[in-house]
């Protein structure tokens, strides 16, 4: 499969599982998840989705279990609003990025006012 394809299916992917994930998909324990990015692999038999999720670590705990339960519904769905021969498996890797980036951010403003008010002084 060429890279122009590749790359295709995995933005198609990651919109139709956010659309799922907003609208069909009743489990409470899902909360608030965001699909950061999907990778399928070349022969399509299977695509890792990294999503992420803002929440104390036991929310995210919970998301975890509740996307590993719900991967079985969301392939189901896929399969009928995509038009690929075969819908691949899928793999949902939780990814932290976003809450890693906010840290530092926090981290680097933190330090900016200490170093803004050490000036002033």
């Amino acid at each position: 499969m060429s890279k122009h394809r590749d790359s295709r299916v995995n933005e198609e992917l990651r919109k139709e599982i956010s659309d799922i994930l907003l609208h069909e998909i009743k489990d409470p324990d899902v909360g608030f998840v965001s699909i950061v990015k999907a990778d399928v692999s070349h022969d399509l038999s299977s695509a890792k989705i990294y999503y992420s999720v803002m929440g104390s670590e036991k929310e995210i705990a919970k998301t975890q279990k509740a996307m590993k339960r719900s991967a079985g519904f969301i392939r189901h769905e896929l399969a009928g609003r995509l038009s690929l021969r075969h819908t691949p498996e899928l793999i949902f890797v939780f990814d932290d990025s976003i809450e890693h980036g906010i840290r530092i951010a926090k981290i680097l403003e933190d330090d900016k006012k200490r170093y803004d008010h050490d000036e002033t002084e």
